[in-house]
């Protein structure tokens, strides 16, 4: 089973580094999926995906429930509703429009009124580590 997760973690990883440049292939799940699956399947692979130095602290703090800054949030919101904005000019369906709409309303509540906003300290005194210290790691 430890294979399984490895090898749907390292898709994940692929599929998080592919979203950075593809617009509509979000980033964020793949990375908070990979880091599911290498804290089932490989210690070693789910400490390297902590302690990356780009996205590590962003997974380590949503892990230990501390949530993503303010700012993120506003990206995150201002992208996905842009993106379906951008996408719903090649869909003629109402269907899908109310799908997409449906989804993009589900995600903004459960980002704004559910996933904790991260209090960052002022930017004089930021921290150039995570929230979470290491020894808090598995």
């Amino acid at each position: 089973m430890k294979v399984f997760y490895n090898v749907l973690g390292v898709l994940a990883v692929l599929l998080g580094i592919l979203g950075i440049f593809l617009p509509l292939l979000p980033t964020t799940p793949f990375l908070l999926l990979a880091s599911a699956c290498f804290a089932r399947g490989s210690v070693r692979l789910h400490r390297w995906l902590i302690g990356h130095r780009v996205f590590g602290k962003y997974i380590a703090n949503f892990e230990a429930g501390h949530g993503i800054p303010f700012k993120g949030k506003i990206v995150a919101t201002v992208m996905l509703w842009g993106s379906m904005a951008w996408s719903s000019r090649h869909f003629d369906s109402i269907a899908i429009l109310i799908m997409m709409g449906v989804i993009g309303a589900c995600v903004s509540t459960y980002m704004w009124w559910y996933l904790p906003t991260l209090k960052l300290p002022p930017a004089s005194a930021k921290p150039t580590e995570p929230i979470v210290s290491r020894t808090e790691l598995p």
